[in-house]
């Protein structure tokens, strides 16, 4: 049987829950390196770090300088772009994402731009105004250092459709995250050749969520957890095609021998690859190899060729099969 190779595109690892800490309250020691060990464990190959504004690109770099395995991005999310001009010099703070991104890469450490982009949903945390002044100069930040996009659209996929087509030129390729909206909007993202969709347990809640998912072509998405948040409840639509579980308990009776109760982590990648195999119809041996080889395309470009060869050895596997 085909091993399964994960890449999970979206942690938040430096979000305070995984050092213990839920709504201002030390519950348990920090737990990164037992989190990871169990999405190796899984088949997890490697995880980007997500950065949501300068300081916490700054501490994702640092954590993914901890293993071989972890990368990350920089940038500023939509709902923090009050970043720059609270900094007093917008200019200055654009200076010091792209020397950030710069010294990252240098690292071998950051793939992407981002998590950057539009969010209507919340708007009571940055004004609609702010948000796109700010997705915009972003581009040149993808401009100047040739990495991709990590994107983040949520109820304004007209503006943001605008801002990439008007900055396409820009950036060469990148991947919309935690995609949850409507068929129309999955259909304007696919018009652009550059641009993948990122799927979690978020983007698979409901009946209408999995319709969405089989309209996505294999080739044009990725996988990710988006953690600790989005993770795949028992209420979710496609909770049937679950097949790996792993045990669980409350935050406040921690072992580390288990996932804690309602924080999502990385192994769980492995569920919405499931769910996603499920939906869809179509083998997950194949589908993990199809996901992987994306990934590769966008983020680990020098991986390509070992990518496109398990990707042929499947084809060919699944040939003979038939």
């Amino acid at each position: 049987m085909a091993t399964i190779r994960m890449i999970d595109i979206a942690v938040n690892f430096t979000d305070a829950m995984f050092k213990g800490i839920y709504h201002g309250k030390q519950c348990h020691v920090s737990d990164i390196a037992t989190v990871l060990n169990r999405a190796w464990a899984a088949g997890v190959e490697r995880i980007i770090v997500t950065g949501g504004s300068l300081e916490e690109s700054k501490e994702a770099l640092a954590i993914a300088e901890t293993d071989g395995r972890l990368f990350c991005t920089v940038g500023v999310h939509p709902t923090r772009c009050k970043e720059f001009e609270d900094s007093g010099d917008p200019e200055k703070h654009y200076q010091a994402l792209l020397s950030l991104a710069k010294q990252g890469i240098e690292k071998g450490k950051v793939v992407a731009i981002g998590e950057c982009g539009l969010d209507y949903d919340r708007l009571h945390f940055c004004p609609a105004e702010i948000q796109k002044k700010y997705f915009e100069k972003q581009f040149e930040l993808a401009d100047a250092t040739k990495l991709p996009m990590f994107l983040h659209m949520r109820a304004a996929a007209d503006d943001f459709c605008e801002i990439v087509e008007r900055n396409k030129d820009r950036f060469t390729s990148g991947v919309t995250h935690s995609f949850t909206d409507s068929a129309e909007d999955r259909d304007k993202l696919l018009s652009f050749s550059s641009l993948y969709i990122g799927v979690n347990g978020c983007s698979l809640k409901t009946t209408e969520n999995l319709d969405v998912v089989r309209g996505i072509p294999a080739e044009r998405m990725m996988i990710e957890t988006d953690s600790p948040y989005c993770e795949i409840k028992n209420t979710h639509a496609g909770i049937n095609f679950v097949k790996s579980t792993w045990p669980s308990k409350k935050k406040e009776k921690y072992d580390q021998d288990c996932i804690v109760k309602g924080r999502n982590e990385p192994c769980l990648v492995r569920q919405v690859l499931e769910v996603v195999a499920g939906c869809k119809g179509i083998d997950i041996d194949q589908l993990s190899r199809t996901l992987y080889h994306n990934t590769c395309r966008v983020f680990f470009p020098q991986d390509l060729d070992s990518a496109a060869d398990a990707l042929l050895a499947g084809r060919v596997e699944t040939v003979k099969n038939l």
